[in-house]
Parts: structure tokens; sequence; C-alpha cells
């Protein structure tokens, strides 16, 4: 494999991360710990799948050595062996390429969620709450968090427009793809003489902003006053 030495690398790394979370000096200093256990957690996915491709490449490579044997029920056992390998060697090989791209300093972020309902009335309302419907159970397959922050109804129970808070371990990376306009055809329920609507919606996604702490000095506010003369009491 082309990363094969890099791969190697980050799984040494992986195991030394692993030794020093048991060491009593890292368990006895939270913030280490908490830095450890990072560092470990960013590449236990790529660590996880190197060992199932090494563990895939194992059994490829045995498949592949009886193929020579003289018992041709184990030839045609091992042929079916390696045919069945080679597609999931590919896979693993592909996913390990992703895997090892750069990452997105957003992808760990929670996120915030707009869905609005657009081209379609009512129908368009209904394909909307559907949609969010749809994240939703996602993100409970996820064990993320959906908190709803503002929601707009429409008169037949659809959504015109919903925004929410989703908080969980690499939302962004997951939902960041979804910005942009999603658009159903279809004969809506609201449609008498079944004739095909489109409908469409628009979904934003945006990494949840960081708390940014402002220190204004003193020295710096200046409060201008400002005397208005009643112009009768003037006279």
């Amino acid at each position: 494999m082309q990363y094969s030495q890099r791969l190697d690398d980050i799984e040494a790394r992986f195991e030394e991360l692993t030794r020093q979370m048991t060491d009593p000096a890292v368990i006895n200093d939270s913030e280490n710990y908490r830095k450890t256990a990072k560092s470990r957690s960013d590449i236990e996915e790529v660590v996880n799948k190197y060992r199932d491709y090494k563990q895939v490449k194992h059994n490829y490579d045995e498949g592949r050595q009886m193929l020579e044997d003289p018992d041709p029920e184990l030839r045609q056992m091992a042929t079916d062996e390696v045919h069945r390998l080679e597609p999931e060697l590919v896979r693993i090989e592909e996913d390990l390429k992703i895997l090892l791209l750069p990452k997105d300093p957003l992808d760990e972020k929670n996120v915030v969620i707009e869905i609005r309902a657009g081209t379609g009335g009512d129908e368009a309302t209904l394909f909307a709450a559907e949609i969010f419907r749809m994240y939703t159970r996602y993100a409970e397959s996820q064990k993320w968090r959906v908190e709803i922050t503002s929601s707009s109804e429409s008169s037949i129970g659809g959504l015109k427009e919903v925004i929410a808070l989703v908080s969980g371990n690499k939302v962004y990376s997951r939902l960041k793809y979804e910005s942009g306009v999603h658009r159903v055809q279809r004969v809506p329920a609201t449609e008498q003489q079944g004739r095909v609507h489109t409908s469409a919606i628009t979904v934003a996604v945006l990494p949840e902003a960081d708390e940014v702490e402002i220190k204004i000095d003193p020295k710096d506010i200046r409060i201008d006053t400002f005397f208005r003369r009643d112009r009768a009491a003037s006279r």
C-alpha cells in the first residue's frame, strides 16, 4: 500500500498514547490527560480502519497462496475467497485515503442548521418538516443532541422555518455538505387531482461560533452628555 509507512507511524503513535493514558503521572494531570485522550481519539478511526485492512489483506494473501493447492475443492474455496476480498480491500484503501486527507479545523464543531420552505407553498412546508425529521432521526442515531431555537409552523402542520442547534461528536464533518437547495417532485397530500408538484426548501449548515470574551478598558469609554434648552423657558 502507498501509505503503509505513514499508517504504521500513526498506529505506533496510537499505541504510545494508549500507554500514556495508563500512566499515573498523566492520569493525575487532568489537562495532560485531556490532551492525550483527544490526540488518541483523533487518530483512532484511522488506526481501526488500518487494522481492518491488515486483517483483510492477510486473509487475501492466504487465499492467493491456496490457489496453487492440488486439491480442486480447496482451490475453488480459495478462488471464492479471493474474489470476495478483492473489492473489500479496494473499499478499505479508499476509506483510508479519505481519512488521511488534511482535517477541516471546523469538523469538530457543533452546528446551527436552518431549514426554510421555498417554492411550493404548503407542500414545501411539509417537505421542510420531513427533512427536519430526517436530520433529527439521523442525529439520534449518532447520539447527538438537537435543540430547536426557533420554528414557524404552517396552517397544515408543516414548517415554514426551523432553526436548531445540533451538538455532539464531529457534527460539522457529517453535515457540512447538506447546505443548499433541496427539491422534491411528487403528488402532495394537499393535491386533489393527482398532479405532480415541485417543491423546494433551503438548508444552511453553519459551524457554531466560539464564545469570545471582550474586555473594554474603562479609559476607552467616552460618554458625551448633551443638554437641550427649552425655547419657551429661555424667553
